[in-house]
Parts: C-alpha cells; sequence; structure tokens
C-alpha cells in the first residue's frame, strides 16, 4: 500500500510539473529557451488580436445600437505617471503670470526692441563645429556669427552687451564634434548650459529642404513646470515674435523626459487629382416598358485635392538641461538657479521641465 501511494504522488508530481510554466529565463539550453520564448511571443499575439477584435465588434454594435462605445484604456507611460510635482505651472496661477511681467525676457515679448543673437565657439573647435553654426545661422533670424579667437566669454559679453545684442549662444565642441550649448540672456542674464547629442546635420538627412529667410514659427511643447517655463521663454527670446506664414518655416523644441527635441521643418501644400466614375440608369415611366432601361456612359469627373506634408530642414539634435544660472556667465561667483546632479535622478519618473 505505501509503495502505491508513493508512486501516485510521483506520477502527481510529474503531471504537475508539465502543467507548470517555466520562464524562459530559467531554461539553461538556448535553443530550447529560444523556442519557449518564441512560442509565448505567439500566443500573447494571438491574444491581443482576439482583444482587439472584441473592442472593434463591442464599438461597431454601440454605434449600430445609438449607445456610447466603451472606454478605451489608457496605456500606462512614463509621461502619465510621472511623480507630483508641486511648480507645474496652472492655468489660474497667478504668481506665474505676475513673474512673466517681471523677467528679463519680457521687453522682448512686449516687442520693445528685437532680437539680435551673436554666435561663437568655443576656443577649439572642431571641423562639424562650423557646419553645425552656418545651420543656425540659417535657422535663427537675426543671428552672427564671431570667430572666438583667444578672448574670454566675459569680454565678449561686454562687446555684445554694447553692440545691443540680446543672446549668445555659445557651440562648445569635444573630440571633433559639438557636445554642448551655452545661452546667454542679455543684458542681465539669465546662462543656462545644455548638453547637446544626436547630432544631425542637414546634408545627412534623406530628402531634406532648403529654408528660406523668413521668419519661422515657434512651436514649444511640454514646458510645464516653472523651470520648463523659464526655460521655454529663454528659447522663444532667441526668435522674433512675429513669425512670417508666408515661409511656411516650423521651428520645434519638444520636450520629453527632460530631453528637448530641436526639429526644423517646411510645410508644402499639394494639389492632387483625384478621378470619380460615376454611372446612372435611366428608366422609361410607362408600364409597358419597364424591362427595357437605357444605360448613360461613365463620366469621368476630376475633382481637385489638398494636400499637406512636411519636408524637414534639419538639423537634428536634443539637448538636455545642465545648469541654469542668474545674470550672465560666471563660473566662479556666479549663483545658479538650478543645477541637475547624480543624485537627484532617484526615479525614472522625475522630471524638472
Amino acid at each position: 500500500m505505501g509503495n502505491k501511494r508513493k508512486d501516485d504522488a510521483d506520477e502527481g508530481a510529474k503531471e504537475g510539473s508539465k502543467k507548470r510554466k517555466v520562464a524562459p529565463s530559467m531554461i539553461k539550453n538556448k535553443v530550447k529557451r529560444s523556442i519557449v520564448y518564441a512560442k509565448l511571443k505567439h500566443e500573447k499575439k494571438v491574444e491581443k488580436r482576439k482583444k482587439a477584435k472584441a473592442r472593434e465588434v463591442a464599438e461597431k454594435r454601440a454605434l449600430e445600437l445609438g449607445e456610447e462605445p466603451p472606454a478605451r484604456k489608457i496605456p500606462r507611460t512614463i509621461e502619465n505617471t510621472r511623480e507630483f510635482d508641486e511648480t507645474v505651472c496652472k492655468p489660474d496661477d497667478d504668481e506665474l503670470f505676475v513673474g512673466i511681467d517681471a523677467d528679463e525676457f519680457s521687453p522682448l515679448f512686449k516687442r520693445e526692441y528685437t532680437s539680435k543673437i551673436l554666435i561663437t565657439t568655443s576656443r577649439f573647435h572642431s571641423t562639424r563645429g562650423p557646419a553645425f553654426i552656418a545651420e543656425l545661422l540659417s535657422v535663427i533670424p537675426n543671428a552672427h556669427f564671431y570667430k572666438r579667437g583667444t578672448y574670454e566669454l566675459k569680454k565678449i559679453v561686454e562687446y555684445a552687451r554694447n553692440k545691443d545684442f540680446t543672446s549668445i549662444i555659445v557651440v562648445h565642441t569635444n573630440r571633433r564634434e559639438p557636445d554642448a550649448l551655452v545661452i546667454i540672456g542679455l543684458p542681465d542674464g539669465p546662462t543656462a548650459h545644455f548638453k547637446l547629442s544626436r547630432l544631425v546635420l542637414r546634408k545627412d538627412i534623406k530628402k531634406h529642404g532648403n529654408p528660406t529667410t523668413h521668419y519661422p514659427e515657434l512651436v514649444l511643447n511640454n514646458f510645464t513646470t516653472r523651470l520648463g517655463h523659464r526655460i521655454g521663454r529663454m528659447i522663444a527670446s532667441l526668435f522674433p515674435q512675429d513669425p512670417n506664414f508666408v515661409g511656411r518655416r516650423v521651428v520645434t523644441f519638444h520636450n520629453q523626459r527632460d530631453f528637448i527635441f530641436f526639429r526644423h521643418h517646411r510645410y508644402i501644400f499639394e494639389t492632387k487629382e483625384i478621378k470619380e466614375s460615376s454611372s446612372k440608369t435611366k428608366t422609361e415611366k410607362d408600364e409597358k416598358s419597364s424591362s427595357k432601361s437605357k444605360t448613360v456612359k461613365d463620366k469621368k469627373s476630376s475633382q481637385e485635392n489638398v494636400i499637406v506634408r512636411l519636408q524637414e530642414c534639419g538639423p537634428r539634435f536634443t539637448l538636455k538641461l545642465i545648469s541654469l544660472q542668474h545674470g550672465t556667465f560666471d563660473t566662479k561667483g556666479g549663483e545658479y538657479e538650478w543645477v541637475h546632479k547624480p543624485e537627484m535622478d532617484t526615479s525614472r519618473r522625475r522630471f524638472f521641465l
């Protein structure tokens, strides 16, 4: 009896082990692991298709019955599950609007003067640095390039202030590649230091367009916090506030997870002819000749349809804020508004802009 119970227990354990699903990462054999992983992936795909089909049927049935379709689930992303931040701007924030009227950029946005930008380099610039600066000059209106030479940045700030420049952009390079941007607001600051990465010049963009001299439209996305709002106003101060919509140029700074993506496009209107064929049948009114009918030949009618498409002009790059300093550039006695430190990156869902 004891041996029989033992055999039954062993058989039950074997059946349980067969039914129990083993994670692919626990399988040591590479071939078996890849087979199990491919099978699981296929099952998930089939299940996903079934759910999508069931959702489509439910929506179609709700429309036929005149009912509201079932609410779609919102996917969980890092953006919509970000940590709560008290500095996020709200539409009814009176303190924010009072601060806007008193900041360093208010005279420019009130159009008391127009933007005038000085672009220079670090003391040791690379081969791709001048090419990047040439494309910046085509993006930013009223921008002028001056060679750095052996001048200190403080002397350049004094010179630019005397010549009525409103901002200075310094392109820093390292190992023959532009790797940082320093933007200095004049005459009283602030100074922002950005890390520059993923630079793609215009010549490397497939089917790129050539920009015109029109003032571009400026699009700023997702600058939601107080710090982000300040950075957005600083970026906007580089461009004139009266865009020429005839030129169809758009400059976009899109903030996502504290990375600012820069894109430069122009939109193009195209007219395409769509041919439609319509067939009509005419029947006689008399009941006697109801069997006889006359068909009218198909008539081709052409209709014009306007299509809008985007053409990228370049360049393409990504910025990440490193520090924001009060006043103009001063590394020794300058007071910083915000500095990024490694210990601040405690969570992937914590953003500052």
